[in-house]
């Protein structure tokens, strides 16, 4: 035996064995947990008799809609499925031609689809300035818009009405535009001002030594990265605006009113006149279907995000 000390080494790694498994990021197995648990064969039952319960309403509008009055003051709308023909587009062809209602769908659209782009337009850039930006007052500003979110609608009807008429905004449709960007900027900005803060400090640090902008910065990485929080942003807010009734019932004139309130005059006027109701009930009901699963993807990436941060 030599005198010097001997150095064991390491056998060297075989390159054919398997590498060990790595444990997969908390985020990816927050959704592999989730989806597992989806995917159970109870869970999906039950999930499949609760869409059962909620879509019921909604067909049966639509069945009642393509039947006429007659019909449907004789019997139920399901009684369309045993007898096809008493369906038709008679009453959708009339709600067409009724240029009221027509002119009340547009008024709709005018008003929703602005008031949407807006408010998440202004909450992107309002969000991204509170989690990054520095400046003096910051927290401060943050928390007055944190305290309008419990300052209900109904307080500021009267005031907001007295000022539109003041100059010159009351009945028009930018007036219930403002209105209702007016409410919505406090859950928009509070909701991308906390979906924003998630977003890792050194990709920002890594894009500003690049030499990028605040405004690069915010285009090219924070509204990509934020997509699923501003999908969701436009949903909750087209249908808020899309289904309100009361802002619009005080704040737009009979041309400039939106559909929930001619629908609502139509009711009064003629009682239940389910060939007007019935069609233009479902028309203010499919819009916002076709929104949601047009951003259903991005939506759940929202939802799914927030559940396993």
């Amino acid at each position: 035996m030599s005198g010097h000390s001997t150095i064991e080494r390491a056998p060297a790694a075989d390159p054919a064995a398997p590498s060990a498994p790595t444990a997969p990021p908390p985020g990816r197995r927050g959704r592999s947990k989730v989806a597992g648990w989806l995917g159970n064969g109870i869970v999906q039952a039950v999930l499949i008799v609760v869409a059962l319960v909620w879509i019921t309403p909604l067909a049966g509008l639509f069945l009642s809609s393509m039947r006429s009055e007659r019909d449907n003051a004789a019997d139920g709308w399901w009684t369309a499925l045993t007898d096809p023909s008493q369906l038709s587009l008679d009453n959708y062809t009339a709600l067409f031609e009724d240029s009221g209602i027509t002119q009340a769908f547009w008024n709709t659209v005018l008003i929703s689809v602005p008031a949407t782009a807006l408010v998440v337009g202004i909450a992107a850039l309002a969000g991204y300035a509170f989690a990054w930006l520095e400046f003096p007052g910051r927290n401060a500003v943050f928390l007055v818009v944190v305290g309008l979110l419990v300052v209900p609608v109904q307080i500021g009807l009267l005031p907001v009405a007295k000022l539109f008429g003041a100059v010159g905004l009351f009945g028009t449709i930018p007036g219930v535009i403002l209105f209702h960007v007016a409410y919505g900027l406090p859950f928009a900005i509070f909701l991308l001002r906390n979906y924003f803060a998630e977003i890792p400090k050194e990709m920002l640090e890594a894009a500003r030594m690049d030499g990028g902008g605040e405004w690069r910065i915010f285009s090219r990485l924070i509204l990509p990265l934020g997509r699923p929080a501003l999908a969701s942003l436009a949903i909750f807010q087209f249908l808020w605006v899309w289904n309100d009734m009361l802002v619009a019932l005080l704040f737009a004139d009979s041309e400039s009113q939106p559909l929930t309130v001619a629908l609502q005059s139509e009711m009064r006027q003629f009682g239940s006149n389910i060939g007007v109701l019935a069609p233009g009930a479902f028309l203010s009901v499919v819009v916002p279907l076709v929104v949601f699963f047009a951003f259903q993807r991005h939506f759940v990436q929202g939802v799914m995000a927030g559940s396993v941060k």
